[in-house]
């Protein structure tokens, strides 16, 4: 497309055009100075340097065959200074391409069309570029890669997560929905080139999917894609559910290297059972429920007297170490888990004791203690299913009777 831009600088206005006055050079910017792999970002900086009074321009772009390519914001027009000290107009472009496969390949010259003041004279002049030579490398790792079906190819210089839930999955029961909204980010990418909508599944919760939305923002370092998956969760089962973390690969253009990006895990159930009926605004008791209340009271009273001290209550871990046992679990962090459990078993000699006395549980221990401290013979460990038998209420101790007998000679009885 023609524009006019009418940069005419001081003392230029009448000169002719010289050897050297008008020229045009691309650069390609390579990723850690290394050879790009299939669909990984090369950036290409189209420089103009022009001593003459520019009146017109159009950029002619070749072909590029064997790429695809996008062009990152407008062109740019400013002054510059050259080594011996004259003052010269600089034009700049930034074109992002990626090549489709390996190969040795040469970029034809960009030209750029200038209509210029030659001595007082309106002149059409073409400014090419030289051919730049570019190489595009084979993957020759025994795994992930361009051609590999799995995992998904995501060649960028940065990845970001972001993990949202509506409402928080820990405080939805059966019956209610909870919604999931990941968003992934590319930096380095154009959104065609994201992975799919992650698989997300396990025991005991309905998903279901929702769409898919991608886009690409345009920066001057280049294109961040940008993809957004959506899920309605909604529990099957009236257990905490461990939702595994996601693991996303992908390839690091700066280090030269593979990475990981995760989904964090999470569980579903289990938040604020024992607290939902303190969250309830408390309303104000009628005279008569309180007079029922008070005769209530006088018979639990005697109730007392005649048969003795209601049921104690059955200790059980405190929500947060719950929690914490579950997300340790649902990740496969065995020592995470030991660390979280160790409070638990020191502070809590009532819950410590009813644990060595069940079984499955005593099994458990010993087997996360293999784990962690490689004591005793190597079992195997489920975590997920220790972490629901420690979640639950044990029965209550016994009372222990007093022995008035060591008090006698105290107290005056014999």
């Amino acid at each position: 497309m023609l524009a006019a831009v009418f940069l005419i600088l001081p003392g230029l206005a009448r000169a002719e055009i010289g050897p050297g006055d008008l020229t045009l050079t691309v650069t390609p910017e390579r990723n850690g100075n290394a050879d790009p792999f299939s669909r990984e970002m090369v950036l290409l900086r189209i420089r103009g340097v022009y001593r003459q009074p520019i009146l017109l321009e159009e950029v002619i772009q070749p072909s590029l065959a064997n790429f695809s390519w996008t062009q990152l914001g407008r062109d740019t027009w400013s002054k510059t200074r050259l080594p011996d000290g004259q003052v010269a107009i600089a034009f700049d472009r930034v074109v992002a391409i990626f090549p489709h496969h390996p190969g040795d390949f040469t970029l034809d010259p960009f030209l750029h069309r200038l209509t210029v003041n030659d001595g007082g004279i309106r002149k059409v002049v073409d400014v090419p570029s030289p051919p730049v030579q570019l190489s595009v490398a084979n993957w020759t790792k025994p795994v992930g890669g361009p051609d590999a079906k799995e995992p998904w190819w995501l060649p960028a210089r940065e990845v970001t997560i972001t993990d949202s839930w509506s409402p928080d999955p820990e405080t939805v029961k059966i019956g209610e929905s909870t919604r999931r909204i990941v968003t992934l980010e590319a930096h380095g990418m154009v959104a065609e080139g994201l992975p799919p909508r992650p698989v997300m599944r396990t025991r005991g919760i309905l998903t279901f999917a929702g769409p898919v939305t991608r886009e690409t923002i345009i920066t001057p370092t280049g294109p961040i894609a940008r993809a957004t998956y959506q899920w309605d969760v909604r529990p099957a089962i009236a257990e905490v559910i461990p939702l595994d973390a996601i693991v996303i690969p992908w390839f690091d253009t700066v280090s030269r290297t593979l990475r990981e990006a995760e989904i964090p895990a999470r569980q579903i159930g289990g938040g604020l059972p024992d607290r939902e009926e303190d969250a309830k605004p408390v309303t104000p008791a009628s005279p008569l429920v309180v007079m029922a209340a008070a005769l209530a009271a006088f018979g639990f009273g005697l109730a007392l007297i005649g048969f003795g001290a209601p049921t104690r209550p059955r200790p059980r871990l405190d929500r947060a170490t719950r929690r914490a046992l579950a997300q340790a679990a649902a990740a496969g962090d065995a020592a995470a888990f030991r660390t979280r459990l160790t409070p638990a078993l020191q502070g809590t000699p009532d819950l410590a004791r009813a644990w060595r006395a069940d079984p499955a549980i005593a099994a458990g221990l010993g087997a996360l203690d293999g784990a962690v401290y490689g004591r005793g013979p190597a079992t195997a460990l489920d975590l997920p299913d220790l972490a629901r038998r420690l979640a639950r209420p044990v029965p209550a101790p016994a009372r222990r009777r007093a022995n008035h007998g060591r008090l006698a000679d105290l107290d005056g009885r014999s």
